[in-house]
């Protein structure tokens, strides 16, 4: 500054450009020095009451600075000559100086080399020492961070807590004015609420009283429904009662009846019947030989016409495109008049009687017969067929092969011999129907029937199962499908063959 007072030509702005740049220098060097080793000042920071930050001061190292410097300034002047001015005096001196210093060198090397590791271990402690300084500093520079957002922290919340204490103190201040506002609503609330209380109460009570009405209503309604469905059954069950009674009635009616028609036909028309075949051939006496009524005994045990005739509906497709017919056997008629309505002429044989009576009063053609003699007496080829049911099993076993020759001779070509009897396959029968007849001899197997119009010359033999024994006991059922069908399978068969 004085230089530029005086005009020396410093002041040119050249010159303090380069001087700032200069000063930027030795500042920054500065600081990395006091960075790598801090002064006893460095480490101290302001702890006011605002600021919250705490003071560290770090251990002053500058004494140990100097004495390390002048230790290496002594180890350095170690065998030095100290100079002095010119002159052949201070030469020789010198020179003297210096051959005593290099004689001693021998004796001073290890205190030289004590010196410097002693040096070399101070500037170890001051190293370790500067470490120590920084990291105090650093730490403090940590703490004061944590300090700062700690009193960031704790400044927010004071104001947080400075806002609601205004709150409290505003609420506080309001409070009586809020009360007795609070007291009146809390009053005209109560009021409403038994007001309503009141109301709700007598909407309820009218609901209860309408809601007893309806109840008394439906109830009255219900019972009158009831009293009118028990009325209806009533009624219901006294039509079905007399229908009962009517059926029960018609029963009756038709047991009075068949009863009746039964004791008309015997005196009389038997009689007649007598008188025109006055001989029985041999071997007719069925009913007579068991000393029973065989029409009361068919009629319990056999079953009605009406159902007899359903049974027999299996052989129309057999005999409606026949000419001439003969029915072994012929009982009430009902093969008979099954013929008959088809247009097929018929006639039957039978060694009762009283059944012969029944169908001539039909209007059917049957008289009273042995069916060997009768077949015997006929020429060959006089029918083109020929039904029997129920009768093999009244013949003895020696009979039935010629039965079934005697039918084959008598049959056309082409006629059909249709032969029905108990199925001995099906064990139902021996426990129910087979034995009630006492004029049964023994069952017939189909196998065997078989064989005999085989050798009588039919062909074309087929056998038909009749009455499933599963439909008069439903208990069989239970029985595994197979068993059930070997050994009660139908009551009775039906084996129908061809003359060829």
């Amino acid at each position: 500054r004085v230089y530029a007072a005086r005009g020396t030509g410093f002041a040119d702005g050249g010159k303090m450009d380069e001087t700032g740049e200069l000063s930027a220098i030795i500042h920054a060097v500065r600081d990395r020095v006091r960075t790598r080793y801090p002064l006893p000042g460095d480490g101290e920071v302001d702890s006011g009451p605002d600021n919250g930050r705490v003071r560290v001061a770090v251990a002053d190292l500058m004494p140990l600075v100097h004495a390390r410097d002048a230790a290496q300034a002594k180890i350095a002047a170690i065998g030095s000559v100290n100079p002095r001015s010119g002159g052949l005096a201070n030469r020789i001196i010198q020179g003297l100086k210096k051959l005593v210093a290099r004689a001693l060198q021998w004796f001073v090397r290890d205190q030289v080399i004590y010196n410097r590791e002693m040096v070399s271990a101070l500037e170890a402690v001051m190293e370790v020492l500067n470490d120590h300084n920084r990291a105090l500093v650093s730490l403090a520079a940590q703490t004061n961070e944590q300090i700062k957002s700690r009193v960031e922290v704790l400044r927010a919340e004071a104001g947080d807590l400075q806002a609601e204490a205004r709150d409290l103190k505003d609420i506080r201040r309001h409070w009586s004015e809020w009360r007795a506002e609070w007291e009146r609503k809390v009053a005209a609330n109560e009021i409403q609420f038994l007001r309503n209380a009141a109301d709700l109460q007598g909407a309820f009570q009218h609901r209860s009283t309408l809601m007893e009405t309806n109840f008394r209503d439906i109830v009255k309604a219900q019972h009158a429904d009831y009293l009118g469905a028990v009325d209806r059954a009533n009624v219901e069950v006294q039509k079905r009662l007399w229908v009962d009674l009517q059926k029960v009635r018609a029963e009756y009616d038709r047991l009075i009846h068949d009863e009746l028609r039964i004791i008309r036909m015997r005196a009389p028309k038997q009689v007649a019947v007598v008188e025109a075949a006055p001989v029985q051939p041999a071997g007719s006496g069925m009913a007579d030989a068991a000393g029973v009524d065989y029409t009361r005994f068919a009629y319990r045990f056999r079953g009605s016409e009406e159902e007899i005739r359903r049974s027999l509906e299996v052989y129309r497709l057999y005999f409606a495109d026949r000419q001439d017919v003969l029915d072994i056997g012929c009982g009430r008629g009902e093969f008979l008049e099954m013929m008959r309505e088809a247009g097929v002429r018929a006639r039957g044989i039978d060694l009762s009687a009283e059944s012969v009576g029944q169908c001539r009063d039909k209007g059917l053609e049957a008289e009273v017969a042995d069916l060997f003699p009768f077949l015997d007496a006929l020429p060959d080829g006089e029918f083109d067929g020929i039904f029997s049911s129920q009768v093999v099993e009244h013949l003895e076993p020696a009979k039935l092969p010629e039965m079934i020759r005697l039918c084959a001779a008598k049959l056309r070509r082409g006629g059909v011999l249709a032969i029905e009897t108990p199925n001995p396959e099906c064990l139902a029968i021996f426990a129910t129907y087979f034995y009630l007849d006492p004029t049964h001899t023994r069952p017939v197997p189909h196998p065997l029937v078989a064989f005999y119009m085989e050798e009588a010359g039919m062909g074309g033999v087929v056998v038909h199962k009749l009455a499933p024994a599963m439909e008069q006991w439903p208990e069989i059922g239970e029985l595994p499908e197979k068993f059930r069908e070997r050994f009660f399978g139908g009551l009775d068969y039906a084996i129908v063959g061809r003359k060829l």
